[in-house]
């Protein structure tokens, strides 16, 4: 098959996973990872993992489908970042869907499910190594599954919800809570890219977390 990946960021942790992934099927399949949509040519199958830019109904009708992989119980969660607002607001385990791209965010049909318990130990890069090696998982189950239609529409008996975009504010720490009020979202701050801060004595600092 041939098969297109857009990733819209060269710096986000996923691409090592994503490396690891097209290497492993490379033999079997023609797959292409892109930054942009704008480079998108065609084929059977396109990802769009951790893809900030809208993917038109013309982008898509160049594949045979185009997937998502999106952090969250759909139609529960839909938006920005899922998995970071739900760890950070204390859930221990996450549900990673894979599920049909529509013009609508995050509504279209759902091909599978996985869930991925989440230790209030865990930090960034373990986080990150749970989820996305779930997400390598779901790829791996669309390809055994592209041409059956699998998918089913999401339930209407759910409300959705959303989450908004994450900026670096959401990154800030409170000077006056403690370290255990704060926990949750301090290991969940991405250290490179969104590093947890705090502002004090008329300067800013970041903070970094890193087990013993």
């Amino acid at each position: 098959m041939k098969i297109t990946i857009v990733c819209s960021s060269a710096d986000h942790p996923i691409n090592a996973w994503l490396d690891r992934w097209i290497a492993a099927h490379a033999g079997d399949h023609e797959i292409s990872l892109l930054r942009s949509v704008k480079q998108l040519e065609g084929g059977d199958i396109l990802f769009l993992i951790s893809c900030s830019e809208i993917v038109t109904s013309a982008h898509r009708a160049k594949f045979g489908v185009t997937l998502v992989i999106h952090a969250s119980d759909l139609p529960e969660g839909r938006g920005w970042s899922p998995y970071v607002w739900e760890i950070e607001a204390g859930r221990e385990r996450i549900v990673v869907t894979l599920l049909e791209a529509e013009d609508k965010v995050d509504s279209g049909a759902i091909w599978a499910k996985k869930t991925v318990p989440i230790p209030k130990h865990f930090l960034a890069p373990e986080i990150n190594q749970a989820l996305f090696d779930c997400e390598l998982e779901l790829m791996d189950m669309a390809l055994a599954l592209h041409g059956t239609d699998p998918g089913a529409p999401q339930p209407t008996d759910i409300a959705p919800t959303y989450y908004q975009k994450r900026t670096p504010e959401n990154s800030r720490l409170d000077v006056n809570k403690t370290i255990a009020d704060q926990f949750d979202l301090i290991r969940v701050c991405d250290p490179v890219r969104y590093p947890a801060f705090f502002e004090l004595h008329g300067h800013r600092y970041k903070l970094t977390l890193e087990k013993l």
